[in-house]
């Protein structure tokens, strides 16, 4: 039996479970889903799905065949149904922090069956793919942009993570974690002047409760915060500092390189007391745009500023006369590290935008080719 076939099968035995079990609940019980981010709109948003009358809860775990998920009556372990599972793109399929509609049964086991329009998602695109996104988490209001002050830090990786997280309208925090080791603060505040001026900046230790204190004073209750970065930088420990006790495992530094070891292997959801939503993500190596406006990279790296003065409103910013990006490169106002990156960053957007473009074309093309088939079936009959 194919894995398609065995989950299909699977699939079927679950809602032969549903059917016998309807009234089961989970002994769980009591959770206010407005602490996790229900609100109003989500409630309207799940009157007008067909399945109305189910539960609803948020993914707060995501693993290879279920999804952990938060609801009034407690935690459910759940599965997808077949049409979820096959019928959409991997992009498409819940993340962590999405909201959906599931189906009980077996007091703490379920069938999601729907999926609420997502908000605010945080994507890249998918590691060895030209134009595959997959999403990190949905429902984020901030991204705390973790960077630890030893080996690990460097400005072009932040600039990055900048750009995806303004394509989708979350605000960005930098967090420079690891503050207790000797490091250059000038030199730091230096590199980061452009970034600073833009957005929120933080010096935190673990071992410095007063920096925790600011960064904890900065989520406000109800706010869903994500945190991205690379492997060691101490995102994990960060978010058991934040919520003031062990909710995620961390290891300790490595002897032989000083760094801390990689920790995180899923994304997970927790609750801070009386404040926000953290959702902790595993280290990255790679972080590869999924931007379909490449143009949006200016406003990320203050090219704008000067865009504004160019003589042609669709300057490129690269060799066209009366440019004034290059004009600001040249007389020193703006950087030439920052200008390059801009360049490198704009021309993976636009790769991955033309990429995306030329996807769209085939599957619309494929999708007219099907109802074509099906029409001259009908015709025929």
């Amino acid at each position: 039996m194919t894995k398609k076939h065995c989950y299909a099968f699977n699939t079927y035995v679950l809602y032969i479970k549903i059917m016998n079990n309807e009234n089961n609940t989970n002994p769980q019980s009591g959770i206010n889903l407005n602490m996790y981010g229900w609100n109003d709109k989500l409630d309207q948003l799940k009157k007008e799905s067909l399945y109305s009358t189910l539960a609803h809860g948020r993914v707060s775990i995501v693993h290879r065949t279920c999804y952990e998920i938060v609801s009034e009556n407690g935690l459910f372990q759940c599965e997808l149904t077949g049409n979820m599972m096959y019928g959409k793109s991997d992009f498409e399929l819940p993340c962590t922090g999405d909201w959906v509609i599931f189906q009980p049964f077996d007091e703490n086991k379920g069938i999601i069956v729907d999926m609420l329009p997502r908000e605010r998602t945080l994507y890249r695109k998918k590691s060895g793919t030209v134009a595959d996104k997959q999403a990190i988490a949905s429902y984020v209001d901030k991204a705390f942009i973790v960077q630890s002050l030893d080996d690990n830090f460097n400005v072009r990786r932040v600039e990055r993570f900048m750009a995806q997280i303004l394509e989708e309208n979350i605000s960005s925090v930098l967090v420079l974690n690891k503050a207790d080791l000797d490091f250059d603060r000038q030199s730091v505040e230096g590199q980061i002047r452009h970034i600073a001026c833009q957005i929120p900046v933080f010096f935190t230790s673990i071992r410095q409760p007063e920096t925790i204190l600011r960064l904890r004073e900065s989520i406000s209750e109800g706010e869903t915060v994500v945190f991205v970065g690379s492997s060691g930088v101490g995102k994990s420990s960060l978010v058991n500092a934040l919520c003031e006790k062990s909710v995620l495992l961390t290891s300790d530094i490595s002897l032989s390189t000083g760094k801390g070891r990689h920790t995180s292997t899923r994304r997970e959801m927790v609750l801070m007391n009386n404040s926000g939503i953290l959702i902790d993500t595993p280290g990255v190596r790679e972080f590869g745009l999924a931007i379909d406006n490449p143009d949006s990279l200016a406003e990320v790296l203050e090219i704008s500023d000067y865009a504004e003065s160019c003589r042609f409103k669709d300057c490129k910013h690269i060799n066209e006369p009366g440019c004034a990006v290059i004009e600001a490169v040249n007389s020193g106002a703006l950087d030439s590290k920052v200008y390059a990156s801009y360049l490198k960053l704009r021309r993976e957007a636009w790769h991955f935008s033309a990429s995306e473009h030329e996807k769209r074309k085939k599957e619309k093309s494929f999708t007219k080719l099907v109802e074509e088939v099906k029409n001259r079936k009908d015709a025929s009959r």
